[in-house]
C-alpha cells in the first residue's frame, strides 16, 4: 500500500503500534506527537492548537490519518474536563474539517464506553443508541458526532470503536490492562490489600490487532473510494475475550508464577467518582460484512510470551 499516512498520538501505546503496522506495510508514515516528539519521524504539532493541525497537514500531506490521540482516562478528564473537552472534542473536530477541505481519509478511534453498559443490554450494535456513562465517554461520543458532521458530503471520515487495550508498553501506566502487572507484585504483600474490580466486564484488546485492523479498514475503503458515501461509517473492534479486572490479574499471576494473597475482590460502588459501565461488549457484524478478518490473539499467549514466563 504506497501511500502517506499520518499518525496521531504516534507517541502513545495504540499510536506507536498503528504508525509500526503501516510503516511496515510500506507506506510513507508520519507520526505526529508533542512532549516525546522526535523529527523527523514524529513531528511535534500541538492539537489544541488549529494552526498546529493545519501545517502539520500541509506538511505531510498524507492520504489517509488515523488519529489515535486523545485523552484516553477517565478520571482525568473528570479531573481536568476543559483540557479533556479540547483534545477530544475540539481538536477532533479541527482535524475532521482540515482532512475533509483537503480530500484526506480519517479514521478516528473511538471507544465502547460511548455505551451505557447496563446489564443485559451487550453486545452493542455499531448503530445502537449511544448514552455514555461518564464524561470521557461523552467527550469521545462527541468527538464521533465531529467527525461524521464534517465529513457527511464527501464519506471521508470513519470512526472505529474499540475496547480497552493491552500491548507493548513503554511504561505499564500506558495501559489499563498493562498497569495491573504493578497490583500483581504489589499484591505479594499478604497485607497490602490491594482492591480489584471484579463486577465490570472488560475484553481487553491487543494494540498489534487494533492496528492490523486499522490496516485492513484503510485498504479496503481506499480501494471502493468511489463508494465511500454508502459505506459504514462507524465500525466495531473487539476481541471476544469476557474478564473482570480481577480475573485479569488471575491470570497474570498464573503466567508469573505468583499469588494475589494481597489482593481483595470489589463489586460495584455505585457512590465512586467516575461511573464505570457493567458490560459494553461491541459488535463486530460491520467489519465482518466487510471481509475483514475480527480474529485476535490468546490474551494468556501473549502474556506469557511478553513476560518471558512458559510453561513446561
Amino acid at each position: 500500500m504506497s501511500s502517506t499516512v499520518l499518525v496521531t498520538g504516534a507517541t502513545g501505546l495504540l499510536g506507536r503500534q498503528v504508525f509500526n503496522t503501516f510503516k511496515h506495510s510500506g507506506c510513507l508514515t508520519v507520526g505526529q506527537g508533542y512532549s516525546r516528539a522526535a523529527p523527523p519521524t514524529i513531528l511535534k504539532a500541538d492539537l489544541e492548537k488549529k494552526e498546529d493541525i493545519k501545517q502539520i497537514l500541509d506538511d505531510v500531506k498524507p492520504q489517509i490519518v488515523i488519529h489515535c490521540a486523545a485523552n484516553r482516562s477517565p478520571d482525568l478528564c473528570d479531573k481536568n474536563p476543559e483540557q479533556a473537552r479540547r483534545v477530544n472534542v475540539d481538536a477532533t473536530r479541527t482535524l475532521a474539517e482540515e482532512t475533509n477541505n483537503r480530500g484526506m481519509f480519517l479514521l478516528y478511534i473511538s471507544t465502547d464506553y460511548v455505551f451505557p453498559g447496563t446489564e443485559g443490554e451487550a453486545p452493542y450494535a455499531a448503530n445502537a443508541t449511544t448514552n455514555p456513562p461518564n464524561l470521557y465517554g461523552q467527550l469521545k461520543r462527541d468527538g464521533e458526532l465531529a467527525v461524521l458532521e464534517a465529513t457527511k458530503e464527501t464519506g471521508l471520515g470513519l470512526v472505529l470503536r474499540i475496547p480497552v487495550l493491552y500491548g507493548t508498553a513503554k511504561d505499564n501506566s500506558e495501559s489499563a490492562v498493562n498497569t495491573l502487572i504493578d497490583a500483581v507484585w504489589k499484591s505479594q504483600d499478604k497485607n497490602a490489600g490491594v482492591k480489584m474490580d471484579d463486577w465490570s466486564l472488560r475484553y481487553p484488546t491487543n494494540t498489534e490487532d487494533v492496528a492490523r485492523v486499522c490496516r485492513d479498514i484503510v485498504i479496503k475503503y481506499i480501494k471502493e473510494r468511489g463508494r465511500l458515501k454508502e459505506m459504514p461509517k462507524i465500525l466495531q473492534f473487539t476481541s471476544e475475550d469476557r474478564m473482570t479486572k480481577y480475573q485479569i490479574c488471575e491470570k497474570l499471576a498464573e503466567v508469573l508464577g505468583l499469588s494475589l494473597a494481597g489482593m481483595v475482590k470489589q463489586g460495584n460502588d455505585p457512590n465512586a467518582a467516575v461511573k464505570r459501565p457493567y458490560d459494553t461488549h461491541l459488535s463486530t457484524k460491520e467489519l465482518q460484512d466487510l471481509g475483514i478478518d475480527v480474529r485476535t490473539m490468546d490474551f494468556t499467549a501473549w502474556w506469557r510470551k511478553n513476560l518471558g514466563a512458559y510453561r513446561k
